[in-house]
């Protein structure tokens, strides 16, 4: 178990000032670079933005490289939504203090290592109140997990909505998926 600070320590070290890492379970794990994940998550985001520019939202949208604390560990969503009323201002330095209001994780290429790290990141998230949206694109499936709520997984020719942090938002599953 690494403990927050031998953490921070280890990631400010000068080699590792191009990587993102995170702290999950106690261990340290890269976040690895993908291309084809990177896409899906922005593809993601850019309707999350476009809902926010056509709704007026003060809110702020972040990428895999904006890291958040989460029930005491660091992660780094491929997608996070966090609303200017919860946080005014991101921090301009390390892992944002407060979990997003909404967490994108696309888990690809999926593994049994990363669905055992993404176990423990999905009941934190959870214990933290964050809505948390993990995508598989092998199966073109999105499970939506709501903090007290049953999770619930939408194939290919489901919605998604944005729930109490997106209210009106509303994005095809499929459009995910579209090559």
């Amino acid at each position: 178990m690494i403990a927050v600070e031998e953490f921070d320590s280890f990631v400010e070290r000068p080699e590792n000032a191009d990587k993102v890492f995170e702290l999950v379970g106690g261990e340290i794990f890269e976040v690895p670079s993908n291309a084809y994940a990177s896409k899906i998550a922005s593809r993601i985001a850019g309707f999350i933005f476009m809902f926010m520019m056509q709704n007026n939202l003060a809110a702020h949208l972040t990428g895999e490289a904006g890291g958040y604390v989460v029930a005491g560990e660091k992660y780094a969503p491929d997608v996070a939504y966090i609303s200017k009323e919860r946080q005014p201002e991101l921090s301009k330095e390390g892992y944002n203090p407060n979990a997003p209001d909404l967490a994108v994780e696309v888990d690809f290429p999926s593994t049994t290592q990363s669905q055992r790290k993404m176990r423990v990141k999905i009941g934190n998230y959870m214990a933290v109140g964050t809505l948390l949206w993990v995508v598989y694109p092998d199966v073109n499936e999105i499970e939506v997990y709501t903090p007290g709520q049953p999770v619930k997984i939408f194939g290919i020719n489901d919605t998604l909505d944005g729930g109490n942090v997106l209210p009106g938002f509303k994005l095809a599953v499929k459009d995910v998926f579209t090559e």
